[in-house]
């Protein structure tokens, strides 16, 4: 049995409609209904909601508390995934890299353009993929979505093709 880590921190992956007021936003985590749509015979997912923020307005400190939760939940799982706006999900992979030290185990970064709630959403997609990588990658912090496992140093988001891509290759 893969035991593996869930942390949310919000962005676009969990936000959702509001009808008073006809915005998008992180109003809480919705990963558990996403979940509910996956079949993970052996793995146990632990979920723990640490924030519900538009990666937009995280801080430093935002990105150290990812961190030391990050590193305690290493002592405990198989492996982490961290759901994250996509806006800074660079920044705060960046960050995972060069803060924990050793990496012990695999921590995936995963996130989406388009809200779960909405149509050809890529949430679920990356979502599963994010928790299949998490119980087979090396140790490591990686970005994982859309088909593809980045490792960081040097992951960024590609605005134009809307997913991401190795710095290396946007030379």
């Amino acid at each position: 049995m893969k035991r593996i880590e869930l942390i949310t921190t919000g962005g676009t992956i969990e936000k959702t409609y509001d009808d008073s007021t006809g915005q998008l936003s992180n109003r809480g985590s919705i990963v558990q209904r996403m979940l509910r749509h996956l079949t993970l015979p052996d793995t146990k997912v632990h979920v723990q909601e640490l924030m519900s923020k538009d990666s937009l307005e995280m801080t430093n400190a935002d990105r150290e508390l990812i961190a030391k939760v990050t590193r305690a939940a290493s002592e405990l799982s198989d492996g982490i995934v961290i759901l994250h706006g996509t806006d800074t999900l660079s920044t705060t992979g960046e960050h995972l890299t060069a803060t924990i030290d050793p990496i012990r185990i695999p921590i995936v970064l995963t996130g989406a353009m388009r809200p779960y709630e909405m149509k050809r959403s890529d949430a679920l997609q990356n979502l599963t993929e994010a928790l299949l990588a998490a119980t087979i990658l090396d140790p490591g912090v990686y970005f994982v979505g859309h088909g593809k496992t980045l490792r960081f140093p040097g992951v960024v988001k590609d605005r134009e093709n809307l997913t991401f891509v190795s710095g290396a290759s946007t030379s």
